[in-house]
């Protein structure tokens, strides 16, 4: 390889192809494939690179507490989650539509799982995505007030794909924090997805929201579009027997 070709593939940033391109002439000058057949190999192996390099950093942005996959889910330990639902859900016609999911139930049934491992799919199929705890999110939504960038913050949230917003509980929010939560689902209405895991009922969000109408608006935009995963089983923390 000659200094000129060398330079090139660095200015384009084609950083497989400069790995690979001795090999490859070796076997080209050996087996003579046509030009075509040379390049179309070349930029196939530099195209595949590159997917993977761009996936690494969907994940890396999306800040995933684990790389759980759906194919890795102990479903044989929790007869409370049916596989063909979440194989139906793992397709991610619910993404384009703009719906969401709701993972209900007990701590340890495997809520958090199933909702990275759906995450995973969404970022391997080229989606944006971010994973975060319900009490990070609401702690970002009480600085934001303190430092004024509510805006900024929800401008950010609402462009993401998938949002996964995990364990929400029962926390000690401010009617301020809650006023946030209410508007960046308003504002992904219909445009975005988000999935919820909870141990939470439906009834139960009006007493960890407050302001009932509120509430009551929020549900009827969350459900609307919305399939509900009720896990009733064995926490998965216990000791497999």
């Amino acid at each position: 390889m000659n200094e000129d070709l060398d330079q090139l593939m660095a200015n384009l940033k084609l950083k497989r192809m400069r790995r690979i391109i001795d090999e490859e002439l070796a076997k080209a000058e050996k087996n003579g494939p046509s030009y075509a057949d040379f390049l179309s190999g070349l930029l196939r192996r530099e195209y595949y690179s590159q997917q993977e390099r761009f996936l690494e950093n969907r994940i890396k942005r999306a800040k995933l507490p684990e790389r759980w996959s759906l194919e890795s889910f102990p479903y044989d330990r929790q007869p409370g989650v049916q596989k063909a639902v979440i194989n139906q859900l793992a397709e991610l016609d619910f993404v384009p539509r703009a719906s969401n999911i709701v993972f209900i139930g007990d701590p340890g049934v495997g809520k958090t799982g199933l909702a990275v491992g759906i995450l995973l799919k969404a970022l391997q199929a080229g989606y944006k995505g971010l994973f975060i705890t319900a009490q990070q999110l609401f702690d970002e939504m009480y600085q934001s007030l303190a430092d004024k960038s509510s805006r900024r913050l929800l401008n950010r949230l609402v462009k993401i794909d998938l949002i996964v917003i995990d364990e929400m509980g029962y926390l000690n929010l401010k009617p301020e924090q809650s006023n946030i939560f209410f508007k960046l689902m308003e504002e992904r209405y219909r445009k975005k997805s988000t999935i919820i895991t909870t141990n939470l009922k439906y009834d139960d969000w009006y007493e960890f929201l407050g302001r009932k109408e509120m509430v009551g608006a929020l549900l009827d935009r969350l459900r609307h579009h919305c399939s509900t995963v009720e896990i009733d089983g064995p926490s998965l923390r216990s000791p497999a027997e």
